[in-house]
């Protein structure tokens, strides 16, 4: 991390933070295109001059910075702080700095932004994205203005008012949700087996799973079968262990989902989290990308309508494999130069020189983790082994979206990897399987 911090104390001023929102400025409505990866939005943001790339996650209240790289971000009016959350430990130390400005494109801006800064230099989600992420921002977003999300364009738009939210509108269906502890929160249905529970869960665009449940706030809660214990990603206090399995059916509204993956976190887990009342859990951006869905924080509505994500099936990494990006590497590329020559004599042979070699920066991608008893377990992978090739496709010609995606195709298909293992190259393969089928 690369910071220059201009005045250090302890400054705070209650009309700064009531200021810290973004407003449209000279336009009516405003369009951002995103990335979207693994179902997670990244949006561009320039932060005191310095370009950034933030996560989209309705799952947090302020708006955080890590891992900037070599970006140099100048930094006023800081002080130190303490954060909590997913994960095993109670706290980890950060700063906090006001006054930032921040722009979006060229008619979104915010004059009194806040930032709480990560300096734990090992919280860095950027390896397992594939693209440098340099934070995440959530309520300070969406707060203001209805903010639409087309997840088929890519494209995010943020409108002045509810008055300017186009027509079309009224055919989307209206969800009421409540902003408790600046995140949004709705009702859904959980149907285990073959009872529906009423629900409340946080909508959480920060998490690409469908479902995630808290068995110990849930009275008698039973694991469907099967279910395997797994890694669930990483939170602001270390890493995040449960269980996976499917549930029978999930509604949001009118619309039914059948057989989602649901995420169960351990207790270890949530035990430092400060819950809001009745909650039992969170739908993520696996249910979200499924629709157009129009965020309206102001009036607490949500307005969703089915896109042509909707039908599409849930399917689960089947190989038992977490993936990093290792940063990038210098790679040797020969590349093939046609040429004619300008005369050619009789009886003569040509041979042009036709070859020609250039340097690329490309992807190193590596093994972060393997389930137990997975098929890439029983295959021999291990942690740390280095991706040379999957499938005969160089590692380095593939993107983490494109590995993440090859590994959640379809049950039966068979993946072959190149790895190298302290400095030795093996060949090992395996076929994927769905370790949680859903079973009545």
């Amino acid at each position: 991390m690369k910071f220059r911090v201009l005045l250090l104390g302890l400054f705070i001023s209650i009309l700064i933070n009531a200021q810290n929102s973004f407003e449209l400025t000279n336009a009516s409505k405003a369009v951002i295109p995103f990335k979207f990866i693994n179902n997670l939005i990244f949006i561009p943001i320039n932060v005191n001059g310095a370009e950034l790339t933030f996560l989209l996650d309705t799952g947090v209240s302020e708006t955080l910075l890590f891992s900037v790289d070599n970006k140099e971000v100048k930094l006023a009016n800081v002080e130190k702080v303490k954060f909590s959350g997913l994960g095993g430990s109670k706290s980890i130390d950060g700063l906090k700095s006001e006054r930032n400005l921040a722009r979006i494109g060229d008619h979104i801006i915010n004059n009194s932004m806040s930032l709480y800064i990560i300096i734990d230099e090992e919280f860095n989600i950027s390896s397992h994205v594939g693209i440098p992420v340099n934070g995440m921002i959530g309520y300070h977003f969406f707060k203001n203005h209805p903010i639409s999300i087309d997840y088929a364009a890519k494209k995010i738009t943020v409108y002045e008012n509810q008055d300017a939210l186009p027509k079309k509108i009224r055919k989307f269906d209206e969800l009421s949700i409540s902003i408790e502890k600046e995140k949004p929160y709705l009702y859904a249905d959980i149907e285990m087996t073959n009872e529906k529970k009423n629900s409340k869960l946080l909508i959480d665009l920060g998490n690409s799973d469908a479902l995630w449940l808290f068995p110990t706030l849930i009275k008698n809660f039973v694991y469907n079968r099967p279910n395997i214990d797994d890694f669930l990603g990483r939170g602001f206090n270390g890493d995040i262990y449960g269980k996976r399995s499917r549930i029978h059916n999930f509604y949001l509204g009118k619309f039914k989902f059948e057989k989602p993956i649901t995420s169960m976190p351990d207790e270890f887990s949530i035990q430092h989290v400060n819950l809001v009342e009745n909650r039992k859990g969170s739908v993520g951006g696996e249910i979200m990308r499924r629709f157009f869905v129009i965020f309206d924080y102001t009036n607490k509505k949500l307005y969703i309508k089915k896109n042509r994500f909707f039908d599409d099936p849930f399917h689960f990494n089947m190989s038992g494999l977490d993936f990093r990006q290792d940063g990038l590497e210098w790679s040797e590329e020969r590349v093939k130069i046609e040429t004619q020559p300008s005369t050619i004599k009789m009886n003569e042979a040509y041979s042009p020189d036709s070859f020609q070699y250039k340097f690329i920066l490309k992807p190193v991608f590596s093994i972060a983790g393997v389930r137990k008893d997975s098929p890439a377990d029983k295959a021999g992978l291990k942690k740390d082994d280095k991706i040379i090739s999957i499938n005969g496709n160089k590692a380095s010609d593939m993107t983490m979206e494109k590995i993440i995606e090859l590994v959640k195709s379809s049950e039966g298909r068979n993946i072959t990897l190149v790895i190298e293992r302290k400095n030795e190259t093996l060949t090992l393969g395996f076929t994927l399987e769905d370790p949680i089928p859903y079973q009545d």
